[in-house]
């Protein structure tokens, strides 16, 4: 287990806890470290500055007891925007229909990065359907470098109007 991962194992149960969902844990830098903690909340309202200002209160508090990282470092914790990372396999199954970008590991076809329409996952295979060719790529997991939503900032902008 990775340091990013111990991290997201010790704070996901009281951030739950507290109706968020961790989706992303990374940490960055050599000198002056920097742990970013990208949450949604659970009600899948949007994220506020006080639910951001809450999530910093409680990571610090446990972190401080378990004290995974032994230097100093900033704690960044935001929301993860329009252009979402899909990081978990669950991500893969939630966002079935919307249009992604994708880097690869590996090459698949000669390419690494492609754009298209999420189709699922299925085990550990990432179905894309690919534009214009309307051909559908299965993609092992393990072999996704990112991968991240595109927004619809139409459907956004209409969403935002309305309330």
């Amino acid at each position: 287990m990775n340091i990013e991962q111990r991290i997201e194992s010790v704070i996901t149960p009281a951030l739950f806890d507290r109706g968020f969902r961790v989706v992303r844990v990374q940490l960055q830098g050599t000198k002056g470290k920097t742990l970013q903690i990208m949450i949604e909340r659970l009600d899948e309202s949007r994220v506020t500055v006080d639910d951001c200002a809450l999530v910093s209160r409680t990571v610090s508090v446990l972190l401080d007891v378990d004290d995974p990282i032994h230097e100093s470092y900033t704690l960044e914790v935001s929301s993860p925007g329009l252009d979402r990372p899909l990081v978990k396999k669950d991500d893969f199954e939630r966002f079935t229909g919307s249009r992604i970008k994708i880097e690869l590991n590996v090459l698949y076809e000669g390419q690494q990065r492609f754009q298209g329409v999420l189709k699922g996952i299925e085990e550990d295979t990432v179905k894309i359907e690919f534009d214009p060719e309307n051909r559908v790529a299965e993609i092992a997991f393990s072999d996704i470098k990112k991968a991240k939503l595109i927004p619809d900032y139409d459907n956004t902008q209409a969403k935002v109007r309305k309330k």
